[in-house]
């Protein structure tokens, strides 16, 4: 066994990377085809290799291990997050909830990491997804992956039994609601066990919030424009910190409140703002110009804002413009979280003595200051009052309601 080492798939901006560097891993290859997310690794930690070519279904399996410079069984940890968007709940409702993900050929991308799982048979496999891998019932994701670990077992006579579990970032320390799945399997089949919550109402700390990650960087001057466009950008002040387009609706009666929109009948990221003394929530790889969340300021998050909140390294830069940079960090697992999972990794597989508290998350501070005041709904919006209908619930809504074309043969 290589001590360490680690073989990165879709790696990205190295999220999940950086997390295993400061648990102590090395990576030795990253696979990713992003030129913008490779120059990003390429400038940040030229020690990590590249595999080339960076498509995985351009290169065969036991290529990149001759590019790791390691062998079968050599590999101590396989890392890495498939792309998420087939599997994801905005991809869901696009399909009127059909079970057709699989044919989205971005899932071709499970398939991928199993076939470097049976090229490499390594000590460790860590994968992460979107919650909707899983999602209502939609298991053909998380069946495929389970089967073929199966196949592997029976070719290979490993013993991989994956352990599947559901974690939320903020309950570890990063100042982000952000819910995702992780796939642990060891190839002698021992189980992983997730540590209790050291985050939260029932932990021993709070969790970390957005003042925490960001609160220095209240009122610095930015060179990138970071104002809202957008039909609805002139809304953002009447909404108080940590709500969203809901307060708007008809079943809110708070002073200052219009009855614009229908219950749940937008996304929820739909003019969602920060709050200082909460987490953040869930960061977005591709937003549209309303969709948040937006800073307490009624304004864009800046590169800077974003990175902490996924607790990137303070010193670590990515390449590319405002929206390009946006998209790297969107997609990338909070590099926290990689440290949490590394160091549970080395102490529960390899009986190493590890350090508990990680490095990567924010420390706490003690001067959040109170809310923003919140403004009165401009004039141009007040046409929309009236009488708005709640979305009829999950399944229901008109475009679900549509029948599905027939298909020709």
């Amino acid at each position: 066994m290589n001590q360490k080492s680690v073989l990165s798939l879709f790696t990205g901006a190295g999220g999940l990377d950086l997390g295993l560097e400061a648990a102590g891993f090395d990576t030795r290859l990253c696979v990713e085809m992003d030129p913008y997310a490779r120059e990003t690794l390429r400038q940040n930690r030229p020690s990590w290799a590249l595999a080339e070519p960076g498509d995985i279904h351009a290169v065969q399996p036991e290529e990149l291990l001759e590019q790791a410079n390691l062998r079968r069984g050599e590999v101590m940890l396989l890392a890495g997050g498939p792309p998420c968007q087939p599997f994801s709940q905005s991809a869901y409702w696009s399909h009127r909830g059909r079970s057709d993900r699989l044919q989205d050929p971005r899932a071709a991308t499970l398939q991928a990491y199993l076939d470097v799982v049976d090229a490499a048979q390594p000590a460790v496999i860590l994968l992460e997804n979107v919650k909707g891998l899983m999602f209502n019932g939609k298991r053909e994701g998380m069946d495929l992956l389970l089967s073929g670990l199966q196949r592997i077992n029976e070719r290979r006579r490993t013993r991989y039994t994956p352990t599947i579990f559901t974690l939320n970032a903020a309950n570890y320390g990063v100042p982000q609601f952000r819910e995702r799945i992780f796939l642990v399997a060891s190839v002698d089949e021992k189980p992983f066990v997730l540590p209790a919550a050291t985050h939260g109402p029932d932990a021993a700390e709070p969790w970390r919030t957005s003042w925490d990650a960001i609160g220095d960087l209240d009122t610095s001057i930015w060179l990138d424009n970071l104002d809202p466009s957008g039909k609805w950008a002139g809304l953002l002040p009447s909404i108080p910190e940590g709500h969203n387009y809901l307060w708007h609706t008809p079943r809110n009666t708070a002073a200052g409140a219009l009855p614009l929109f229908g219950w749940r009948t937008k996304f929820w990221s739909f003019l969602l703002k920060l709050a200082k003394n909460q987490p953040s929530w869930t960061l977005q790889a591709n937003p549209g110009p309303a969709t948040g969340p937006f800073h307490w300021r009624n304004r864009l998050l800046s590169p800077i804002e974003v990175a902490r909140l996924q607790t990137f390294p303070s010193d670590y830069t990515l390449v590319g413009q405002r929206r390009i940079v946006q998209r790297q960090l969107g997609n990338a697992v909070p590099s926290a979280l990689g440290e949490l999972l590394g160091l549970e990794i080395r102490r529960q597989f390899f009986g190493e003595s590890v350090r508990r508290r990680l490095r990567l998350t924010p420390r706490r501070r003690y001067d959040c200051p109170p809310a923003e005041y919140v403004s009165f709904v401009p004039r141009r919006y007040y046409a929309l009052r009236g009488e708005h209908r709640d979305h009829p619930g999950a399944g229901r809504g008109p475009g679900v309601q549509r029948p599905s074309p027939p298909r020709h043969r």
